[in-house]
């Protein structure tokens, strides 16, 4: 018995000393830290809204081409019997130079033979005409000998004309893309000898959406000259020639006047003077030649007091995070006229001497406390906080 009442005695004491020294223990023990309570709203940086005056700039690209193409093919017959060393691929000539010759030798001969021909028909022309005056000749044999001078007078013309195109001259100063022919051989009417075209300008097709439409001044139909263009916005061409970015100045002189069944796009037309600057006042750079492929930055309309935030700032669905006089968050969708890669347009939704959220927030909502980065926050937002904290 006394056995077993040791045995409990040395339990229950046990528990009273495990008791007394959880107590001491929890005595000792440090006081919780506090937690500062206006460090929940999160930090962020803000941005007053302001009125601009936005130059739209649209973005396009195309491919340089020629505005005259020429495929040489010959009109008569015969060898050739000269070529000039500027026909080769990439050959520059003048208006008027000549660029092959065909043997002329049959052509010359027959001009040689309309010539006496007509010399013979005007003889007998002005001796029809001088009896008939007397009235030795009948009025028809006069007619037919008109006739017979006239159709002399047409193959003399005919003749000379095939003379002329022995010689292959173009109308304008230019290059040659393609060579076809060479000397000695001989040609048929219709054989090809090669493709040329004009460099004094070149144009670039540059398609345009119906919401490009919207924001830039294009010329129409009745703004066009009798030279075929008009004074359309300006534009920059921009490429990558010799491991450097080079830009070219050009300008919008027509549009093709048709939207394009397939890719629904209208057509602007661009133009570039002189773009190999082969003359001498051509402004200073790198010549741009034929099919390059360039992107073109046109001048766009102006539209005044627009509301503008960096493109960054809109979430899904078009919404800004709008922060109000109490630092509260609203999500507010808008509707954005344009943007581009830095800034979005806003035409409703938002208005000037508001405030927007520019920092990224995992998962903001509406009501949501912020601390805007150089303020300090407001008493009642840090009341509402510890309320929010103790609920």
């Amino acid at each position: 018995m006394t056995r077993k009442l040791n045995r409990a005695l040395l339990i229950t004491g046990i528990f009273i000393v495990a008791a007394v020294g959880a107590g001491v223990l929890n005595t000792l023990k440090p006081p919780p830290q506090t937690r500062d309570l206006s460090n929940v709203a999160p930090l962020v940086n803000s941005m007053v809204l302001k009125h601009h005056d936005a130059s739209f700039r649209l973005v396009s690209q195309g491919t340089v081409r020629p505005r005259t193409e020429t495929v040489l093919s010959a009109e008569i017959s015969g060898t050739i019997v000269g070529i000039s060393p500027k026909f080769i691929a990439g050959g520059v000539f003048r208006a008027g130079e000549e660029l092959l010759r065909i043997d002329p030798t049959n052509y010359e001969a027959a001009v040689d033979r309309a010539e006496a021909a007509l010399t013979q028909r005007q003889i007998e022309f002005d001796g029809a005409e001088k009896l008939r005056s007397q009235g030795y000749r009948a009025e028809s044999e006069y007619a037919s000998a008109a006739a017979a001078l006239a159709a002399a007078q047409a193959e003399l013309v005919n003749v000379r004309r095939n003379l002329e195109r022995t010689r292959i001259r173009l109308p304008y100063d230019g290059m040659v893309r393609a060579k076809e022919a060479d000397l000695g051989q001989y040609l048929n009417p219709g054989t090809r000898l090669g493709v040329t075209f004009a460099t004094d300008y070149a144009e670039v097709r540059l398609p345009l959406t119906d919401n490009d439409l919207e924001f830039v001044d294009l010329p129409g139909a009745q703004d066009i000259s009798a030279t075929g263009s008009a004074e359309g916005p300006e534009v920059v061409l921009s490429a990558v020639r010799k491991g450097r970015m080079q830009t070219w100045a050009a300008r919008i002189v027509r549009t093709e006047g048709v939207v394009d069944e397939k890719s629904r796009v209208t057509y602007a037309v661009a133009r570039i003077e002189d773009p190999y600057r082969m003359v001498s006042d051509s402004p200073a750079g790198e010549a741009l030649p034929m099919g390059t492929f360039v992107a073109a930055d046109i001048e766009g309309t102006r539209v005044q007091n627009t509301v503008r935030v960096p493109r960054s700032a809109l979430r899904a669905n078009n919404q800004l995070m709008v922060i109000d006089e109490k630092n509260k968050l609203e999500m507010r969708r808008v509707e954005i006229l344009r943007a581009d890669a830095k800034w979005a347009y806003i035409d409703h939704g938002v208005v000037a001497g508001e405030r927007i959220c520019l920092t990224t927030i995992e998962s903001p909502l509406s009501g949501m406390v912020v601390r805007i980065d150089g303020e300090s926050v407001a008493d009642d937002v840090t009341t509402q906080l510890a309320g929010a904290e103790s609920n």
